[in-house]
């Protein structure tokens, strides 16, 4: 049974940081991403991170705030958020694609996690 499950969301302040982290079970992926949905709102791609590789790709509105990193050993990626904006609040989701693609598109991601809460106050 595949499995993909978040962890290490909470209520911050403004300016803070957390660090999320999505342990897989069940499959190794060639990719995996951070999405975000925001109440109202589609679902918002993030970062992916390449299993095999160092190749990564983030959305316009996170890059230098927000990094993506894995541990292949803990079949874990990880999304470090800095300096987090109560824009950011939201549900993460991280996803895991059988195909080896940098892609910002939901619909190239094969596996979901559950979600955990963001919330950002100000």
């Amino acid at each position: 049974q595949v499995q993909l499950v978040e962890s290490g969301g909470g209520l911050v302040q403004a300016g803070a940081s957390l660090r999320l982290s999505c342990a897989a079970s069940g499959r190794t992926f060639y990719v995996m991403a951070w999405f975000r949905q925001a109440p109202g709102n589609e679902r918002e791609f993030l970062a992916v991170i390449g299993w095999t590789d160092s190749n990564t790709y983030y959305t316009d509105s996170v890059k230098g705030r927000f990094t993506i990193s894995r541990d292949n050993a803990k079949n874990t990626v990880y999304l470090q958020m800095d300096n987090l904006k109560p824009e950011d609040t939201a549900v993460y989701y991280c996803a895991g694609s059988p195909k080896y693609t940098l892609a910002s598109s939901r619909s190239e991601y094969t596996y979901w996690g559950q979600g955990t809460q963001v919330t950002v106050s100000s």
